[in-house]
């Protein structure tokens, strides 16, 4: 299994390499269009998020109530490249989202209506960051445009305790520049195993994932399968990683 011990011993930093070539920061109206883009679709009663990853141990935003939940049609998947944050140009790494197939245990998020639009935008600017130069970034299809980046903030079906109700998710663009489509369980794992950004290791972001899923008593198979391999292959590791000052 993987260990904390294990983490430390692949854990370092990398130098920012800052965003892609082609690739240009999200502006403060382009989050504001995609934040209206979004309430406007969004269905009555409370607004909910689905959390899968680091949105259950990192979620940087208020939320007043949380929940077990099931995505259907949807499962995690590492199907995103890196070559920020957790990963490098010349060592990309894996990002988790959720992509097409299976199901998916989580949480759900409340979000308090007081403050409502800055919420959304916090969740925005977490998860979306550039857009390519090349794209069109005007009206209704700016968020679709910002999200060939990978990922797309959109609302699912979602099931909890017996009811079924839709939530704001973070789900995978399969064309999107940096989807890297469903890789076999052992090149993710290899992946994971060696990569490394200024944010810390691919190693590290699966290992606190599956920490905090378990402390809620949620087991993804696919995860508990992928956290063994990943550990065979930082124990098959002979060189120790030093963390950059």
């Amino acid at each position: 299994m993987l260990t904390a011990e294990l983490i430390a011993r692949v854990a370092r930093t990398e130098p920012d390499p800052g965003p892609q070539p082609g690739s240009v920061p999200l502006t403060d109206e382009d989050y504001e269009s995609m934040a209206e883009e979004l309430l406007s679709e969004r269905p009555p009663g409370p607004l909910w998020l689905f959390a899968y990853g680091s949105l259950i141990w990192k979620p940087e935003i208020l939320h007043d109530e949380e929940w077990l939940a099931t995505a259907p049609g949807w499962h995690r998947a590492f199907c995103l490249k890196l070559t920020r944050w957790r990963g490098t140009r010349e060592r990309p790494g894996l990002r988790m989202a959720l992509d097409r197939g299976g199901s998916c245990n989580g949480l759900l998020l409340r979000l308090p209506e007081s403050g409502l639009r800055g919420h959304v935008l916090k969740l925005l600017r977490r998860e979306m960051s550039v857009k390519w130069t090349s794209q069109e970034t005007t009206g209704m299809r700016l968020r679709r445009a910002a999200l060939g980046t990978g990922n797309s903030a959109r609302w699912i079906r979602i099931r909890s305790d017996g009811e079924i109700l839709r939530a704001l998710a973070f789900v995978a663009n399969p064309k999107g520049r940096i989807y890297a489509g469903r890789l076999a369980p052992q090149e993710v794992a290899r992946i994971l195993a060696t990569a490394a950004g200024h944010w810390g290791s691919g190693a590290e972001y699966l290992y606190n994932t599956i920490v905090h899923l378990d402390s809620r008593g949620i087991r993804d198979r696919g995860l508990w399968r992928l956290q063994e391999l990943v550990a065979a292959e930082i124990a098959a590791q002979d060189v120790r990683h030093p963390i950059a000052e």
